[in-house]
């Protein structure tokens, strides 16, 4: 039958026969007990929990034929006939594709009778996950125990005795493509070293509208880290744990491809490679849906096909075994890890024996163990799991509608919340454990329970090293438990969340008060709430001085931009060396004293951040306008001059790496000459930009000058003249025959670098332009840029305007032309004063989240975590951080946008009009 029928809903596969009220309560109700508990979500009642989404595991709502066989459950000490069936079961879905038995539908209709037993059930059999008969004895490799972390134990807990190494101060590595909590508690008390190599790209752009056609199986193991590692640790290598779907990287799929490789891999440096196999179905579509050459097969055929590539495997059986309890290990017979170790299956049976009894159970009912057995066969119906993944999508679809950031696509169990996008207006640090603040909000308001699955739950706090902390996701899990909620539980959740995204800025964040240090410890620790620092413009740092509030503003961009502390430092010097005195001045409420159009607020200090498209390779930049010594009523130009004049003098004085000012000094009487108070009413003399990169052991210096120094009717000479003396004569007509009456230039900068390499910049200001005009211009100066370059300029403008093409009558385009004496065509920036054209900057976010996602997903995370550090308060409470958005065309056709960032240092900016 099909799922879909010309635009109709999927197609019901179920009906409910059995439900449960919930316990009504009061926010007030909730509130109290949230506080009483230590706001802990596992602790709070079930019964008074709306929709529950904390896990999926044990949660789903057992199938009739499920109940049918529990009522068929044989309590027995010594092998019950659940035993036989879940052995056999294992075998039908595991082993043998279309080929199955079906021996459960026997003992649920009653027609075993001996020869059932001395023909089937007890016959030898070998070579697979569950051998039979007296082989089972001789060679157990069957293991039942009550859940899956059960099985991860005594798995991790006999390697490790098994495992032999020449130096024993060096720990043994499992390497995986992502260990969940429990997964990983396990293996590091077993003495396990991790090795997490999750393929690159979690993060990356997914367009929703492709959620049904495509999926990049973002939960692969990344292979050609694990090869570099082997190639370096293999000794130390003890186990490659493949997670599907992945739990750890948002319940992402793993292709068969990706899980053929790493069986080869493994092979290849004879280490054992395993399944946590939890949600094996789930991936199992994917693989049928999303994977070439798949869509012919059936779930069976495609299991089958999965769990012939592996030595063995732990899972879960209250996932995709549909139970309420349940586990299992398997492991192939005479596969890689039973030749490695001699008798380790006897062992582990040993174990087994120990800590769960008689190994016919392994700490199950009977009941339990049939239940179990028929959910194997439930789970992997075609149909279940379409309705299943299908419910799931729909809730992605639903929250995306709301504008809800998830990750994208979602996985086959459970949605998660991007809490890095979706605080990313607000002044929040992975240490703020803001995510779960968000998770103790929706069940204090709304009676919902979900799971942080980011910096508190993995850790963040513990981790040592930045390379760490990075590979952290910052998520919030709603797992949806199987057959268990409808339509109305999904609108209510996506409502909520709606509403909390709306208040996110006033969401608290937590302190772990109880518990830092346990293992697991989400199931234990306590917490207190702290509210959240929501700062608006009447909020002003009165008791910094302007270079420390620059200097917190530029470590926080440089940690969002992962730059490493020695380069931010080197910005930071900098920036210390070019306030000098001025620098120690405290920053007041409101502007008082000279008004500079540095940056929006008119502080005398603005940033930026500039990326490669194509690589997301970062810069970070300051530009300050160098200001008096001395506190003065009132700034004048000549002291301007002084100040940016004496700035120089500092800079070319340095010992080391000292700036070039020499071609400079050939046009400096153009545009600082001897003035009078009264003249010319210039806006500037000099303003000065440092810049760093990646790894930068210094930083790079540009001067800007303003071409009206000698007045506007002098503003082309000055331009013209200064181009002649630095040997770029030809450049000005150049620029002249692509210029309109109205167009002026309007800045002069020179790189103050040695070497052909070295920029000048000429910016031409556009009053009253359309793009289509601005694309028409920089194409006649520009001949070599391609014809569809005109195109790229007129999207950006209309993405950067809110889908404006102009004319743009507020503050004027602005374009660059950058020359330098190595080549013979400029490159060419384009800026766009976005700050004019939208009414926030929340507005102007969303324009740029949804350009970068279209056209440079490369750059889209940086800029994202730049804006969230530099903040200091909602983005929807006014405009001001953002001044202007700029893309930039090398002759080379490599693309480049900045994004210029005001310091945002005073309050509300004065009515310059009046």
């Amino acid at each position: 039958m099909a799922a879909y029928s010309d635009n109709l809903p999927p197609v019901p596969v179920h009906r409910t026969l059995v439900v449960r009220t919930a316990v009504q309560s009061t926010v007030q109700e909730r509130e109290h007990i949230l506080k009483e508990i230590e706001y802990n979500m596992f602790a709070f009642p079930a019964e008074m929990v709306y929709c529950d989404f904390l896990s999926d595991s044990g949660t789903s709502a057992m199938t009739d034929v499920q109940w049918a066989a529990l009522l068929r459950g044989d309590e027995s000490y010594g092998r019950n006939a659940g035993y036989y069936c879940l052995q056999d079961a294992f075998r039908d879905i595991f082993e043998r594709g279309h080929d199955r038995r079906y021996l459960l539908r026997h003992v649920m209709a009653g027609t075993v009778d001996s020869q059932l037993y001395c023909n089937t059930l007890l016959q030898p059999s070998q070579g697979g996950f569950v051998n039979g008969g007296h082989v089972q004895l001789a060679r157990p490799n069957f293991y039942i125990v009550p859940q899956g972390r059960c099985a991860e134990a005594i798995l991790f807990s006999e390697l490790m005795n098994s495992s032999s190494s020449n130096d024993a101060s060096v720990a043994p590595v499992i390497i995986s493509n992502g260990f969940f909590d429990t997964t990983g508690a396990n293996a590091t008390a077993a003495g396990f070293e991790l090795a997490t190599f999750l393929q690159p790209g979690l993060r990356e752009p997914f367009d929703p509208n492709e959620v049904s056609s495509h999926n990049p199986f973002k939960g692969n193991l990344d292979l050609l880290a694990t090869r570099n590692f082997l190639a370096k640790n293999h000794h130390r290598a003890a186990l490659i744990l493949i997670t599907i779907t992945n739990n750890f990287a948002a319940a992402q799929p793993v292709s068969m491809a990706n899980i053929r490789d790493a069986a080869s891999l493994a092979k290849e440096f004879h280490i054992p490679c395993f399944f946590d196999a939890c949600r094996f179905a789930e991936n199992a579509r994917f693989i049928q849906e999303f994977e070439p050459g798949y869509d012919a097969c059936s779930i069976a055929e495609i299991v089958k096909e999965m769990f012939s590539l592996v030595d063995g495997f732990t899972i879960s059986l209250k996932k995709d075994g549909m139970s309420n309890m349940g586990g299992a290990l398997a492991i192939r017979d005479n596969g890689c890890l039973m030749k490695k170790f001699e008798d380790v299956g006897v062992r582990l049976k040993e174990r087994q024996i120990l800590a769960y009894g008689n190994d016919s159970y392994g700490g199950m009912s009977g009941r339990d163990l049939m239940a179990a057995a028929a959910g194997l066969y439930e789970i992997t119906k075609e149909s279940f799991l379409r309705s299943r993944i299908g419910q799931v999508r729909s809730f992605a679809q639903k929250l995306h509608s709301a504008r809800v950031p998830i990750l994208w696509p979602p996985g086959g169990h459970a949605i998660y919340l991007d809490m890095n996008a979706f605080f990313a207006d607000c002044p929040r640090s992975p240490g703020d454990f803001a995510s779960v603040g968000f998770t103790i909000e929706l069940l204090r308001q709304y009676g919902i329970r979900a799971a942080e699955a980011g910096p508190f739950a993995w850790e963040w706090d513990k981790k040592q090293s930045e390379e760490e902390r990075d590979t952290i996701p910052d998520l919030v899990r709603f797992a949806v438990p199987r057959n268990s909620m409808n339509d109305g539980h999904i609108d209510y959740t996506v409502a909520a969340i709606s509403k909390l995204y709306h208040q996110r800025h006033l969401l608290p964040n937590v302190r772990i008060v109880r518990g830092k240090h346990l293992r697991i410890r989400h199931f234990q620790c306590g917490f207190a709430l702290v509210p959240a620092s929501r700062s608006d413009g009447s909020q002003s740092p009165t008791n910094k001085t302007f270079f420390s509030a620059a200097e917190s503003q530029i470590r926080v961009l440089g940690r969002s931009l992962s730059f490493n502390d020695d380069s931010v430092q080197v910005l930071v010097r900098e920036m210390q060396l070019a306030m000098g005195a001025w620098g120690e001045s405290a920053v007041s409420k409101s502007i008082n004293g000279h008004i500079s159009n540095v940056g929006n607020n008119h502080a005398p200090i603005e940033y930026s951040v500039s990326f490669d498209v194509n690589t997301g390779t970062p810069q970070l930049r300051f530009l300050i306008e160098a200001q008096p010594p001395e506190e003065v009523a009132k700034v004048k130009l000549a002291d301007l001059q002084l100040a940016a004049l004496e700035l120089n003098r500092t800079l070319s004085q340095r010992q080391d790496d000292a700036p070039s000012f020499k071609r400079f000094d050939m046009i400096k009487d153009l545009f600082i000459p001897e003035i009078n108070d009264a003249q010319n009413g210039s806006r500037f003399a000099a303003w000065h930009s440092a810049c760093i990169s990646p790894g930068s052991k210094r930083a790079d210096w540009k001067i800007y000058l303003n071409p009206d120094a000698l007045g506007a009717s002098q503003r082309e000479m000055v331009i013209r003249d200064s181009l002649d003396r630095l040997g770029f004569a030809h450049t000005f007509e150049q620029l002249k025959r692509g210029m309109e009456p109205t167009d002026r230039f309007c800045y002069f900068s020179l790189d103050l670098e040695k070497g052909c390499d070295a920029r000048i910049k000429i910016y031409i200001e556009h009053p009253n332009a359309t793009a289509q005009r601005v694309a028409d211009m920089i194409q006649k100066v520009c001949l070599h840029l391609k014809a569809d370059s005109r195109d790229d300029i007129v999207a950006f403008v209309r993405a950067m305007s809110g889908d404006r093409t102009g004319p743009f009558q507020r503050k004027s385009m602005v374009t660059c032309f950058a020359f330098t004496t190595d080549r013979t065509e400029p490159s060419v920036t384009v800026h766009f004063p976005v700050s004019d054209y939208a009414r926030n900057d929340a507005e102007i976010h969303c324009r740029v989240v949804e350009y970068c996602g279209n056209k440079a997903p490369m750059v889209l995370p940086h800029y994202v975590r730049s804006i969230a550090a530099l903040r200091q308060r909602s983005l929807s409470d006014g405009q001001g951080l953002h001044s202007w958005v700029s893309l930039k065309q090398s002759p080379d056709g490599s693309l480049g946008l900045t994004f210029y960032l005001s310091a945002e240092l005073f309050g509300p900016l004065p009515d310059l009009e009046q």
